[in-house]
């Protein structure tokens, strides 16, 4: 999600290290500040500054605010997997795997010489622990679809089993993982991080999000240990020596919380020494020595999402049973009314790449853009739109009517950050659909924080109708976990029998041929282009202000945290 960000939700957090910039790489900042490798100064505090609140869920199979992720990447950043510059998995924890001939059941060879923050030892019943957490059935958190794929899921979720039957520890550092299908993404959809069974296996499952072992004193695996925590303000972490990558340099990291207004003059006055800004404090700082801007395409897309339902929480399914939007022509309407590449010069400096699919430009699955509707901006095609929908308007106030000529207006739901732009660029969607009839209002006459804006968006407040929304994305492009009528995060509620075929053929074992998969996703694209569940906005770039003072920092496609261990400060 980024950079028209307004919700941010991640399925799964790799570390992911390809990137460009307008000043370099990490190499580039090194020789910028005459440091030559292994002779990076030793000491100091750093201080990584984020614009909206964390949530304190700082345990990854729980955690759904994406600034509780940034924290989590301070201090247990390692998974089985990291990502090389191609996008690809490479060995992190699990430092190889193995295939069965039939592609069903992999073999895990676990590092031996990694430790927890409290002195225990990582083996493989601490993945094992994980991944029943989450397959129980009374796991609060948002990713069954990361652990459903193993054998004996159902049973073990059911309370038939007291085990996954597809997870088998050989010994302590080796362990067998049976999905149910050879499924062509099964790595990169398997949970891919562990949990310390030792310090929290005498919690009840129900327990574990709001237990103070996750929220006041989680325990990781990083280079970093958690030591004070300031609910939604700040987390202060001291160095773990005995960090498997090696000692860090730092003798700390503050994660600060953060005014976003002033980001770009807390960062030149030495207040925090990472951040991401906003293209317009960005383009303010060009040229600043004391500041280095890096530029990263974000595996992310901004859209306004269309609320079109609720979710059933008995059945754990969506229901698309709000009439409101039904209309796929009033949808399409909406989708001309909207200046999207004017929304992206007037809030992002230009930053960015206006998108007719749910996925971002950088992912090998981004559709074929001359197969799909390019809902170019339009006003006119809009109110013609609008016309045959049988919306018109009837009393001459010059806002349309419903088909059934009573009153139509929409509220559209908004964050209240980015702080700088967040009301003018809401204010700007507003005019563009009152220009072709469509009374849309400020839901609540107002901005909502990150925490309860997630709390609306996700309870399906009925007064929702639009909201502007984001998501960061898993390396795979499997859009389950978003899109299907069984996903708490698909927040539309949309419900669409072809769109649930297209995603499981795309898991199929003919997917295993990735043109075959490829061309599915393309189906599926051009599907969601045409019904309008959303309307993606864009794909955004990342922009990160990194202090000349501190070195060994790789922003990545999500944040700014990889390889912590390596930052360091001149004194």
């Amino acid at each position: 999600m980024k950079k028209i960000i307004v919700i941010c939700v991640l399925l799964t957090v790799f570390s992911l290290t390809a990137c460009e910039g307008n000043s370099g790489d990490t190499n580039d900042i090194n020789s910028a500040n005459n440091i030559e490798k292994g002779e990076e100064p030793k000491g100091g505090i750093l201080t990584y500054g984020e614009t909206s609140s964390f949530s304190g869920v700082l345990d990854w199979a729980h955690y759904e605010n994406f600034n509780d992720s940034v924290a989590l990447n301070i201090f247990s950043p390692d998974s089985l997997f990291k990502t090389g510059e191609d996008l690809r998995l490479e060995p992190n924890l699990a430092k190889k795997w193995e295939w069965s001939d039939d592609k069903k059941t992999v073999t895990f060879f676990i590092e031996e010489n990694v430790k927890w923050h409290n002195g225990e030892k990582l083996t493989a019943e601490d993945f094992e622990f994980a991944w029943e957490v989450m397959a129980h059935a009374d796991y609060t958190g948002p990713r069954v679809s990361n652990v459903n794929i193993i054998q004996g899921f159902n049973d073990y979720h059911t309370g038939e089993a007291d085990s996954l039957s597809g997870v088998n520890i050989i010994d302590e550092y080796t362990l067998e993982v049976t999905f149910n299908e050879a499924y062509p993404n099964a790595i990169e959809q398997l949970w891919p991080y562990p949990m310390p069974k030792a310090y929290l296996e005498h919690l009840e499952v129900a327990e574990l999000e709001e237990a103070d072992e996750i929220r006041q004193k989680p325990v990781g695996l990083g280079a970093y240990r958690v030591t004070q925590i300031i609910p939604g303000e700040l987390i202060e972490f001291d160095a773990f020596d005995d960090y498997w990558k090696g000692k860090p340099n730092l003798d700390g990291v503050n994660y600060r919380i953060v005014d976003g207004a002033q980001a770009a003059e807390l960062l030149t006055q030495g207040e925090i020494d990472i951040i991401k800004l906003e293209a317009s404090q960005a383009v303010t700082l060009k040229g600043d020595e004391r500041v280095i801007l890096e530029e990263v395409e974000a595996l992310s897309y901004a859209y306004l999402g269309f609320k079109l339902g609720h979710w059933d929480v008995e059945k754990r399914q969506n229901v698309m049973d709000n009439e409101k939007f039904q209309s796929k022509q009033l949808r399409q309407a909406f989708a001309y009314a909207l200046d999207r590449q004017g929304m992206i010069d007037s809030f992002s400096e230009g930053y960015g790449t206006v998108i007719n699919a749910p996925e971002s430009v950088i992912s090998w699955a981004y559709p074929d853009e001359g197969m799909l509707n390019q809902y170019e901006y339009d006003p006119e095609q809009a109110i013609a739109l609008l016309k045959e929908a049988g919306y018109d308007d009837i009393t001459g106030d010059g806002f349309v009517e419903t088909p059934e000529g009573e009153e139509f207006t929409v509220n559209l739901t908004v964050m209240d950050s980015p702080s700088n732009i967040a009301e003018p660029r809401a204010q700007y969607i507003i005019q563009n659909l009152q220009d072709v009839g469509i009374n849309a209002q400020l839901h609540g006459g107002q901005l909502y924080d990150y925490n309860l804006f997630y709390d609306l968006v996700q309870g399906d407040d009925p007064d929702i109708d639009l909201f502007l929304g984001a998501w960061s994305l898993a390396l795979d492009p499997d859009p389950t976990g978003l899109w299907k009528s069984d996903d708490l995060w698909n927040y539309t509620r949309w419900v669409n029998e072809e769109s649930d075929e297209l995603i499981e053929r795309g898991l199929s074992k003919e997917a295993f041929d990735e043109d075959y998969r490829q061309e599915v996703y393309q189906e599926w694209h051009q599907l969601v282009n045409e019904e309008l569940p959303i309307i993606p906005l864009s794909s955004p770039v990342n922009i990160y202000g990194i202090s000349h003072s501190t070195g060994g920092v790789t922003p990545d496609l999500a944040d700014a945290v990889t390889d912590a261990h390596l930052w360091y400060k001149r004194q």
